[in-house]
């Protein structure tokens, strides 16, 4: 029969339990030889699958960063409105729909609709994209954590030149970390137009973490479903003792401080509230079809309310619990660099003004600097003395792989014992990419086991790992931008306003309400009925709009590496636009020949 008339069948000899799709795997269809579904060994191991794929990187380099841009405290507010009126309702809806149909993505929204089966495809679409650019920083993560066992470590200082005599001249006109980054690791070419060739190191390193995500996974959530004993538990213990070292370090409180000060102007800035609502959404990862999948494998009586809570209060608690040793250890690499400023500056006055040595200190340099500026205000000025803000050294923020592989290293190197905090600090972003991959190679492997579309012989995992050669390249850190930026944006906003409308409108609140009160025992309360049905879609569509809004005001950029734009500003004076545009790290918004075509037109 159809799946419509077998669900009025059941509907009509039940009214009161009223299982809408999908009929209830029995004794007799075991026996009868249809496949039982893999079960979670326990309901602890399941919500650590959960919260390993909900808790990702993105808590640790993401948030801290927005609530460093956004006022600090202040972007809790816009944060948790989001959390609640938003992604709390998706990810109760998914895991609960997974939970009661017991099939991947498309198996799901197939079961509601024909017409939704686009809806599965794309869920499993962007996790293949995804998991391609994902598995591409676990390799990064790996290549740093290899080079964290060398003393010193090797972003420390810049290599010397081939004849000998001196260091690098790339290396010398940027800093040993950006080096090490952008040319031992990246070999990165001048644009996304210049391929390059495969580097072998990142080859392998690739293949290594594409082999312990086969290993993790062989044994289906078996086998997956012990790893994350490990991968979901380490990174809190690595945060917690991060955190009890970084607070003994001298800045801590500034970094603290900075971080959580609030700034309630900020709210009136409408990108605030864009931000906040992207944030909380992507970090849950709803609409991958990973927490469909990996709630299918539930007992269909299980409370997805308390599980969907759950989940995502751990999620944002940990992206504050991450953010305080976070910038505890950037406001104390702040004040070093901060203290080092005012060190050049008191060098400076102590020879021109023929001071003895020690006279002049950090903790005598404000009164002296306010005596000798009151005496001889020309003299000084003439010094050419840096501006020494501690906030300004606060203020140089980044996010993403610039907070790993740049800002964070760089402090590393200031911390007493640096390769043993590298060390931690790479294991624990393994630990958390790898969760992450776990829902997203589920997301990808349920729905194609669901509608058997590859022979069984075939490895599964080969499926998803053969696209990743090409962030092996020169340009491979400009593709990983360009997927970062756009396959895990508006894809996402679209397909979850559509799992909300299938849900609600096409499958009907009111069966949904009995498919929840069949598996929890009890209906879902107003709260739940008025977000899924008014705020949540309407929170998305408004989200989805104004996101494509900025979008289309702004022409796409990507960063590219330009190592030699020093050389060029001694030739060409308009080369200052591309300086002003590059900064201080030779990172450029634009390619080189874009950067010099727009410094063209604003001479004229």
């Amino acid at each position: 029969l159809p799946l419509g008339d077998c669900i009025n069948k059941i509907c009509a000899s039940d009214s009161k339990l009223q299982p809408v799709i999908g009929v209830r795997r029995t004794s007799t269809q075991h026996h009868s030889g249809v496949e039982e579904r893999p079960k979670w060994d326990n309901k602890f191991q399941y919500l650590l699958t959960c919260i390993g794929f909900a808790v990702g990187l993105g808590n640790v380099w993401r948030f801290p960063y927005l609530c460093q841009i956004y006022g600090g405290g202040a972007f809790l507010i816009p944060y948790l409105i989001a959390l609640v009126f938003e992604g709390l309702p998706l990810l109760y809806l998914e895991l609960a729909i997974g939970q009661r149909l017991r099939m991947g993505s498309i198996g799901v929204w197939n079961s509601i609709s024909p017409l939704l089966g686009g809806v599965g495809i794309s869920s499993m679409l962007v996790s293949f994209l995804v998991g391609m650019f994902y598995n591409t920083i676990l390799a990064w993560v790996l290549w740093y954590f290899f080079h964290s066992f060398q003393n010193p470590l090797p972003w420390s200082t810049c290599p010397v030149n081939e004849n000998q005599t001196g260091y690098n001249r790339e290396c010398e006109k940027s800093t040993p970390v950006n080096y090490f980054w952008y040319r031992e690791t990246l070999n990165i070419t001048p644009d996304i137009e210049a391929s390059g060739c495969l580097q072998w190191w990142m080859v392998v390193c690739l293949a290594t973490a594409w082999s312990v995500v086969f290993i993790c996974f062989i044994r289906g959530i078996a086998s997956m479903g012990k790893a994350v004993y490990v991968t979901a538990t380490f990174p809190y213990l690595v945060l917690t003792i991060f955190l009890v070292q970084a607070l003994t370090l001298p800045g801590a409180t500034d970094g603290l401080t900075y971080l959580f000060t609030p700034d309630w102007e900020i709210l009136k800035n409408p990108q605030v509230w864009l931000d906040a609502a992207t944030q909380i959404f992507f970090s849950l990862s709803v609409a991958f079809g990973g927490l469909i999948a990996f709630s299918s494998y539930n007992a269909e009586r299980n409370d997805c309310e308390r599980d969907a809570i759950l989940v995502g209060v751990i999620n944002s608690a940990t992206s504050l619990y991450a953010s305080i040793p976070i910038f505890s250890i950037l406001g104390f690499k702040a004040t070093n660099g901060f203290n080092a400023c005012r060190q050049e500056n008191i060098l400076t006055l102590t020879n021109h003004f023929e001071f003895s040595d020690q006279n002049i200190t950090l903790e005598n340099y404000d009164h002296w600097f306010q005596f000798l500026n009151h005496r001889n205000p020309d003299v000084v000025s003439n010094l050419s003395l840096r501006d020494c803000v501690l906030k300004t050294f606060l203020d140089q923020s980044a996010s993403g792989t610039g907070l790993a592989f740049i800002v964070f290293t760089e402090a590393v190197l200031e911390m007493p014992g640096s390769q043993i905090w590298a060390i931690l600090f790479f294991v624990m972003l393994f630990s958390l990419g790898l969760s992450s991959m776990f829902g997203n190679i589920e997301g990808i492997l349920t729905p194609i086991s669901d509608l058997k579309l590859i022979p069984k012989w075939i490895p599964n995992e080969l499926v998803t790992g053969t696209s990743n050669s090409a962030s092996s390249l020169g340009s491979g850190n400009y593709w990983v931008e360009v997927f970062n930026s756009y396959v895990g944006s508006v894809p996402l906003l679209i397909i979850a306003f559509f799992e909300i409308i299938g849900v609600i409108y096409v499958h009907g609140m009111k069966n949904f309400s009995e498919d929840i009160y069949f598996m929890t025992g009890r209906r879902p309360n107003i709260f739940w009925k008025a977000c899924w049905m008014v705020i949540s879609p309407l929170m998305l569509l408004v989200v989805l709009v104004a996101y494509v809004v900025v979008q289309a005001q702004t022409y796409p950029t990507y960063h590219t590496w330009n190592p030699d734009y020093v050389r060029m500003i001694k030739t060409d004076l308009r080369s200052l636009f591309p300086l002003y545009v590059c900064g201080t790290n030779f990172i450029c918004p634009y390619s080189t020949s874009q950067a010099f075509k727009l410094s063209n037109i604003l001479s004229h």
